[in-house]
């Protein structure tokens, strides 16, 4: 994988991210509060399966 694809996708991830807190900040802060009463388990839950989805995803696009 090349340096430019990396920060590509790394400016990529940055514009998705900022799409929920651009067009709708009251949701974006619900979320986050939600977000603060989950256990440190289920927290780590979401992040393995989203590492997981997107090793498939890249694993699917190679």
């Amino acid at each position: 994988m090349s340096g430019d694809i990396f920060w590509q996708a790394l400016a990529l991830l940055l514009v998705i991210e900022g799409l929920l807190p651009l067009i709708s900040p009251a949701a974006w802060r619900r979320m986050f509060e939600q977000l603060l009463q989950l256990g440190n388990g289920q927290i780590r839950f979401f992040g393995l399966c989203s590492i997981a989805s997107g090793l498939v995803l890249l694993a699917l696009l190679a």
